[in-house]
């Protein structure tokens, strides 16, 4: 796939693409968001359902909404995906945490995925705003499924530096928690602001786009909560290297803080200890 490089002016100069697998190719099924829907059934369904969204007319912003079969008002988890890549390339980890019982909503952003008709890695500025956006759509897309007060971000590569945004200068206070995979900061006018929330960083030890200096820079930026989840054979896909580990690490991690269970927080040092092949280090 393709390696680009950001813009300098975007501060993310030598990030490159964020996948190394060969996308998926999608045949779009979405229709726009009914203005009224029918109540959640007693009993839910997992799937999946895909919307056409577009901000402001001209950011085409189409997304996949993972529904898990747990029934009722449950978490939201908004996903960015990397720069080149889409929501799919991240099913493995996407789908466990529907499986745990959360609804995982994920857009492809106009200038940033894999088929971008016009790519521009710089686009990255206004993926925060895209993603304020999607999530107030989803909400009013699924009434009755989704918990408006138990909502989380996460992302990979350069979503990760789009969901950093998202705690820092655009911030939206709706969150409640955040899961940054391979991440680093960028220029904020006022980086990790507002109403403290618990951060996760997941980053692989071998990385040579995001480096562990960088990851771990951004980290010590965090004055909230937070954790630092380190695969030492890890590269820049640690989701893929270690996908166990990921998952049931971030998905603990998503029990304690938009679930309210401690259990499930304390079992987060042995989920990422268990193969011995990662380990965390917090202040949670």
């Amino acid at each position: 796939m393709l390696r680009r490089s950001l813009l300098a002016l975007v501060a993310t100069a030598g990030l490159a693409a964020c996948t190394s697998e060969k996308p998926k190719e999608e045949t779009p099924t979405s229709s726009p968001a009914p203005e009224k829907a029918s109540p959640a059934p007693e009993k839910a369904e997992a799937g999946t359902s895909e919307f056409d969204l577009n901000r402001g007319g001209d950011r085409p912003l189409p997304t996949k909404v993972w529904l898990p079969a747990t029934a009722g008002a449950r978490p939201l988890i908004y996903f960015s995906h990397g720069l080149t890549s889409q929501p799919d390339d991240y099913a493995e980890l996407l789908t466990a945490w529907q499986a745990a019982g959360f609804v995982v909503a994920a857009p492809k952003y106009p200038h940033t995925w894999h088929d971008a008709p016009e790519y521009n890695a710089g686009d990255i500025v206004n993926q925060p705003a895209d993603a304020q956006f999607v999530i107030t759509e989803v909400l009013k897309a699924l009434p009755g499924r989704i918990d408006a007060n138990r909502i989380a971000a996460a992302g990979h590569s350069a979503g990760a530096i789009t969901t950093i945004g998202l705690f820092s200068g655009s911030r939206d206070e709706r969150l409640k928690a955040g899961v940054l995979i391979a991440g680093r900061q960028m220029p904020q006018p006022a980086p990790f602001a507002g109403t403290p929330s618990p951060l996760l960083f997941v980053q692989g030890k071998l990385d040579e786009t995001v480096t562990y200096e960088q990851a771990y820079g951004a980290y010590n930026e965090v004055t909230w909560p937070k954790g630092f989840l380190e695969l030492p054979q890890g590269t820049h896909l640690p989701h893929r290297d270690q996908p166990a580990v990921v998952a049931a690490t971030t998905t603990d991690f998503w029990h304690w803080t938009l679930d309210g269970d401690e259990a499930a927080k304390q079992k987060l040092p042995q989920d990422a200890s268990s193969t011995g092949v990662a380990g965390l280090t917090s202040t949670f």
